[in-house]
C-alpha cells in the first residue's frame, strides 16, 4: 500500500548512547582481548586460514546499525515484531542479555538477527571504560543456536557471521566456525569440471609452454624435460625458435637447451633459412654462449655463404651475434663490406640499422681481426653505433643507480670534470666519463666535439643487474662486447657492480665510495690535483 504524501518513513533504530557504534566511513577497532583471541586462533590449518580469506570483504569493520540489520535477509518480510526485536538485540547490555532475547522469542527470530547479535556482542567487548563480564557459558549457548539455525541462512548472512565471528575471537578451528564455512562451502556453485585437454608430450608440450603467457611459471627443468622427450621430428624450427627467444628473452644462460639448439641447427643446415637461423642464433650472442658443438661455426659459416645475397638484413645480425662472441667468419666480411652489398641495402627501408651494425663490424675488425686484408666499410659510410643508452637501460632507469652515481660525482669532482652519457667515438654511449692528466689529475671535460680524440681517459661502467645473464655472473654480450672495444681503444674502466652499489647507505656512504674506487687508480682532484 502506498503512503500518504508527506506521512514519514518509518525511522532507522538508534543505537544507546552507550554503544561504541561505527558512523559512516569509519572502523571499529575491537578490544585487545578480542584482538589477542583473534591471533591466537590463527594457530589453525593453512586450509581452512585460506578459506576465511575467501570471504568478500562486507563492511569488516562496521559493528554499528548498518544495512545488514535493516532488512531481513533470508528471513522474510520486515514485520514489527521482527523489527522490535531487533531494536532488543541492539540495545543489549550484556552477552547474557543478547541470549536471553533470542532464546525466549524462537518464533519471531530470523536468520539476520544472529549477525545483529554477534555484531552487537562486538560492540559490547569494545565498550568503554570497561566491558561487561562475559561468561564462557554464553559464548558456548550462543554459538550453539547459530550452529543449529544456520543451515537456515542465506549467503549473504552466512559471510557476515563467518566474518563476525572471526573478528571476535572465535576460534578459527572452533564448532562456529567450522560450521558456517561448512555453510559457505554448501552454497558456492560447483565448479565446471575443466576441458579435456590432449595429452602433449615432445615437442608439443614444449611449444604450449612456450607460447603460454605465463611462461615464466614454468621452471627451466619442464622445458629441459620437454625436450629430452622430444621426437626428432617433433623439434620444429617453429618450436626451436620459440626456445631461443624464451632465453634470450629472460637472460637464461641454460647450457643443456643452448646445445640442443646448436645441434639442431647443425643437424638442419640445409632446410633453414637464414631468417630462421637469425633467431636460432641470437641467444648465443646474447647470453654470452659459444657452444661446445664443434659444427656450429662451419655450419653458420655455409648458411652466410649460401643466404648472404638473399636476406641481407638476416646476414648482418647474424653476423652481429658472432661479433659478440669474437668468431667472425672472413669470408661472410668479404661479402657485407663489398661495394655491391653496401649499395644494396643503401636503397632498402632497414638502411640505416644496416649501417650502424656494419660500423660496429667495421670497429670489431680493426680492435681485434689483426689478421684482416680484405675490403672495409667506406668513411662516409660510417655512422655512431649506438648514439645513445641502450633500450633496456632506458626502459630500467628508474631502478638504475646513475642518478644517485652522478649526484656523488657531482658533489664529489665538480660539474665540469665528468660527464654523463657522453658518446664516444665509434660511438658508444659512455656510463661517466672522467678526462685525466699523465699526473692523475682529473681535467674539465670538454664536450664541443664529442668525437674528437681526449687525454688518457677513464670511463665509470655501471654494471647493473640487468647487465648480466640470470642467476650467474657473466655480462650479457652486448655489454661485454661494449667494455672489451672500450678497452681496446685505450680507455681505463671503472666497473661499478650493482651489489657493491646496494651496499651503500646513503648519498655520504656512496661518495666514500666513489672516493675509494678513484684514488685506487691514482686520480686526484681538488686543490691538490690541479
Amino acid at each position: 500500500m502506498r503512503r500518504p504524501r508527506g506521512e514519514p518513513g518509518p525511522r532507522a533504530p538508534r543505537p544507546t548512547e552507550g554503544a561504541t557504534c561505527a558512523g559512516p566511513g569509519e572502523s571499529w577497532s575491537p578490544s585487545p582481548n578480542s584482538m589477542l583471541r583473534v591471533l591466537l586462533s590463527a594457530q589453525t590449518s593453512p586450509a581452512r586460514l585460506s578459506g576465511l580469506l575467501l570471504i568478500p570483504p562486507v563492511q569488516p569493520c562496521c559493528l554499528g546499525p548498518s544495512k545488514w540489520g535493516d532488512r531481513p535477509v533470508g528471513g522474510g518480510p520486515s514485520a514489527g515484531p521482527v523489527q522490535g526485536l531487533q531494536r532488543l538485540l541492539e540495545q543489549a547490555k550484556s552477552p547474557g542479555e543478547l541470549l536471553r532475547w533470542l532464546g525466549q522469542n524462537p518464533s519471531k527470530v530470523r536468520a539476520h538477527h544472529y549477525s545483529v547479535a554477534l555484531r552487537r556482542l562486538g560492540q559490547l567487548l569494545g565498550s568503554r571504560p570497561r566491558p561487561p563480564p562475559v561468561e564462557q557459558v554464553t559464548l558456548q549457548d550462543l554459538s550453539q543456536l547459530i550452529i543449529r539455525n544456520c543451515p537456515s541462512f542465506d549467503i549473504h548472512t552466512i559471510h557476515v557471521c563467518l566474518h563476525l565471528a572471526v573478528l571476535l575471537g572465535f576460534p578459527s578451528d572452533g564448532p562456529l566456525v567450522c560450521a558456517l564455512e561448512q555453510e559457505r562451502r554448501l552454497r558456492l556453485p560447483p565448479k565446471p569440471p575443466p576441458p579435456l585437454q590432449p595429452l602433449l608430450r615432445g615437442g608439443q608440450g614444449l611449444e604450449a609452454a612456450l607460447s603460454c603467457p605465463r611462461f615464466l611459471r614454468y621452471p627451466r627443468q619442464h622445458l629441459i624435460s620437454s625436450l629430452a622427450e622430444a621426437r626428432p621430428e617433433e623439434l620444429t624450427p617453429h618450436v626451436m625458435v620459440l626456445l631461443a627467444q624464451h632465453l634470450a628473452r629472460h637472460r637464461l644462460r641454460e647450457p643443456q637447451l643452448l646445445e640442443a639448439i646448436a645441434h639442431f641447427l647443425v643437424v638442419q643446415e640445409t632446410q633453414l633459412s637464414s631468417k630462421v637461423v637469425q633467431k636460432l642464433v641470437l641467444p648465443f650472442g646474447r647470453l654470452n654462449y659459444l657452444p661446445l658443438e664443434q659444427q656450429f661455426m662451419p655450419c653458420l659459416e655455409r648458411i652466410l655463404a649460401r643466404e648472404a645475397g638473399v636476406a641481407p638484413l638476416a646476414t648482418v645480425n647474424i653476423l652481429m651475434s658472432l661479433c659478440q662472441l669474437r668468431c667472425l667468419p672472413f669470408r661472410a666480411l668479404h661479402f657485407v663490406f663489398s661495394p655491391g652489398f653496401i649499395n644494396y641495402i643503401s636503397g632498402t627501408p632497414h638502411a640505416l640499422i644496416v649501417r650502424r651494425y656494419l660500423s660496429l663490424l667495421d670497429t670489431a675488425v680493426e680492435l681485434e681481426l689483426p689478421g684482416y686484408r680484405g675490403p672495409r666499410l667506406p668513411r662516409r659510410q660510417q655512422v655512431p653505433i649506438f648514439p645513445q643508452p641502450l633500450i633496456t637501460d632506458r626502459a630500467r632507469c628508474k631502478y638504475s643507480h646513475k642518478d644517485i652515481v652522478a649526484e656523488g660525482l657531482r658533489q664529489l669532482l665538480g660539474e665540469e670534470k665528468y660527464r654523463q652519457d657522453l658518446t664516444v667515438p665509434p660511438g658508444y654511449c659512455t656510463d661517466f666519463l672522467l678526462c685525466a692528466s699523465s699526473s692523475g689529475a682529473v681535467l674539465p671535460v670538454r664536450t664541443q666535439d664529442p668525437f674528437l680524440p681526449y687525454p688518457p681517459r677513464v670511463v665509470l661502467v655501471l654494471r647493473e643487474r640487468w647487465h648480466f645473464c640470470r642467476d650467474g655472473r657473466v655480462l650479457l654480450g652486448s655489454r661485454a662486447l661494449r667494455e672489451r672495444h672500450l678497452g681496446l681503444m685505450g680507455y681505463q674502466l671503472l666497473p661499478l657492480p650493482f651489489e657493491e652499489l646496494e651496499s651503500q647507505r646513503g648519498l655520504p656512504q656512496l661518495k666514500s665510495y666513489l672516493r675509494q674506487k678513484l684514488q685506487a687508480l691514482g686520480l686526484r682532484w681538488g686543490p691538490e690535483g690541479g
